[in-house]
């Protein structure tokens, strides 16, 4: 059984979707820093770079958005790629027009002003990515005003249904218009599916409108409250039950159900516990433990996630396990397990770009084929694309996913302002060895009789104990008396020296 569970406050909201008591995806917004993903602006070309193939577009943020030539409006998009049937191969669609050659300086100018969504949220130090091949997406079906192809979801894998849904999209598809049955519509009434389909087209119609009353850059069309993005986009057959711990937001999603659902097949609770209800249904512990570098497994080896500004490197160890049989077995069953941890991480703390997955080696080809099976059977979960290439000699796996947005490890932390990112800090012992140069420096620039020395405690510790000597040997070449006072609420890097 399936569950959303929905933390709701004025300041932050919080959602974990919980598979069979585990939780598998977390999402969050702040206030502050309101997601923008799905939004429509009205933007105005910046800037075009005919050497990337791309522009920049002022939507009115911060930074400019980012434009890759692909995404231009064009009949055959790459939105589509993702959802193409079994019927129709990227072959047929060059025949209407994907394969023809585009340069970013034929289709924009600097000043054009452009419809634009927003496929990629800000992530680090860049600026988000658009795209004018605009997409509404509805409960059942995506609508897509510019393009005039049918596609539905690979999730859904009967084939009869397929071509039920496809059959049902080419009955009701809008001229000039495009649409993609989604996952939700499996199993769906027609009748349904139009409701949702006269909403959207309501949708586009507001959009048009206010693109042609305003200039650019402005905010043309928001994406709903993520609450009810979640639902929307989460909710399946599998979901059983949502629960939310806020009165406003439950009113929220009741009225999206009454809307599109007036028949639910989950219940909608209201979560009124003491206890806040993360603590009550251990999200809250899941979320402190995606924190942490080391994942311990079950049989005692563990995995250890490193994430840098370039890719995410994962590395598997064997820990505490000693196997039962024979060196190479212990190892398969410690990388079979971590591949299903390692998965589940990637789901769980929504990393993405390039990771690198170092497993341990193996020297039968057969069981290297095992663990890159099971961690391609493993992914199959996630809805974030993925590709995967196969274990190499040295045991390693290359593979990509997919990023829209930032991974929750960025978006709920932010860089040490001690150690700037690098994860340690300088050792006790060097931060002693350079108060002891220091003393030396302020040999002959100092006419006082006594030096004050303010240290983090365990620096202190080191100067009054293991180097006591070299401290009092520094007082006769210095002429001063050194005292050494301990403090408890300086960083182990920080020091000050006080000449009296």
């Amino acid at each position: 059984m399936s569950e959303i569970i929905i933390n709701s406050t004025p300041q932050e909201t919080r959602i974990a979707l919980v598979e069979n008591g585990e939780v598998v995806e977390l999402f969050f917004e702040r206030k502050k820093e309101k997601g923008i993903l799905g939004n429509i602006y009205k933007g105005k070309v910046v800037r075009v770079l005919p050497g990337m193939e791309s522009a920049f577009v002022d939507i009115g943020l911060e930074k400019a958005a980012f434009l890759y030539v692909s995404e231009v409006f064009h009949p055959a998009d790459d939105y589509q790629e993702m959802f193409l049937g079994s019927d129709e191969s990227l072959e047929e669609m060059g025949a209407k027009g994907r394969n023809e050659p585009r340069h970013i300086e034929d289709l924009l100018t600097e000043g054009q002003e452009i419809l634009v969504q927003v496929a990629k949220e800000p992530i680090g130090s860049k600026g988000c990515s658009v795209t004018s091949l605009l997409s509404l997406p509805g409960r059942y079906l995506v609508l897509m005003p510019f393009s005039d192809h049918i596609g539905v979801s690979r999730r859904i894998k009967d084939s009869g249904e397929r071509e039920r849904l496809r059959n049902t999209a080419e009955e009701i598809q809008p001229k000039g218009m495009g649409l993609i049955a989604r996952t939700a519509s499996e199993g769906v009434a027609p009748a349904d599916i139009s409701s949702d389909l006269s909403y959207l087209l309501k949708v586009w119609q507001t959009i048009l409108k206010a693109k042609n009353g305003a200039s650019a850059p402005f905010l043309i069309h928001e994406e709903l409250d993520i609450c009810v993005r979640a639902v929307r986009d989460l909710l399946s057959g599998d979901i059983r039950r949502i629960v939310v711990d806020s009165h406003e937001t439950f009113g929220k999603i009741k009225k999206f159900f009454d809307l599109y659902l007036p028949n639910p097949s989950c219940s909608l609770e209201l979560y009124q516990g003491i206890q806040p209800i993360f603590d009550y249904y251990n999200v809250e512990l899941e979320i402190h433990r995606a924190l942490g570098k080391k994942v311990w497994l079950k049989s005692g080896g563990y995995i250890v996630i490193e994430q840098t500004e370039a890719l995410v490197a994962i590395d598997v160890n064997t820990g505490r396990f000693v196997g039962k049989r024979n060196l190479e077995e212990t190892i398969l069953q410690t990388n079979l397990e971590a591949a299903k941890e390692i998965a589940y991480q990637l789901r769980l703390r929504n990393i993405g770009g390039i990771i690198i997955i170092d497993f341990i080696d193996m020297e039968k080809a057969e069981n290297r084929e095992k663990v890159f099976n099971a961690l391609k059977e493993h992914l199959t979960k996630d809805k974030a694309k993925s590709n995967v290439l196969k274990i190499s000699e040295l045991g390693l796996v290359e593979m990509t996913r997919k990023r829209t947005r930032e991974s929750l490890c960025k978006t709920i932390s932010e860089e040490c302002p001690y150690c700037e990112g690098t994860g340690r800090v300088r050792s006790r012992y060097s931060i002693c060895y350079d108060i002891l140069r220091e003393l030396r420096r302020l040999r002959n620039q100092s006419n006082g009789n006594k030096v004050l020395i303010h240290v983090h405690e365990d620096v202190a510790d080191i100067l009054l104990n293991e180097e006591a000597q070299m401290v009092d040997l520094m007082q006769v070449e210095t002429g001063h008396e050194i005292v050494i006072r301990p403090a408890k609420d300086l960083h182990v890097e920080q020091y000050e020296i006080i000449c009296l």
